[in-house]
């Protein structure tokens, strides 16, 4: 994460105002709700994961058992449980 200096891109009267609850700190303006995105979009991460578990679904209900899936992927089996029998 790059950092910016406040007197860079904020208003003279909005640092003083800031100046007023903090100085000399680093602080964190988060992003609003809305411009949000879920962990992986960006990346990908979460679609690969979300076909993975599809996949494992599937094969699951195809026979494939628990133990296997859980060598096939390299998971727990407890984390196939969960993936296989979630809704």
């Amino acid at each position: 994460m790059a950092y910016l200096n406040a007197t860079a891109v904020l208003p003279e009267k909005l640092i003083s105002e800031i100046q007023k609850h903090v100085q000399g700190e680093t602080i964190y303006i988060p992003k609003p709700e809305s411009a949000r995105e879920q962990w992986g979009v960006r990346s990908g991460a979460r679609k690969l994961i979300d076909d993975r578990n599809a996949l494992m679904k599937s094969a699951f209900k195809k026979g494939r058992t628990i133990d296997q899936l859980a060598d096939d992927h390299h998971l727990s089996v407890e984390t196939v449980k969960k993936i296989v029998y979630s809704k």
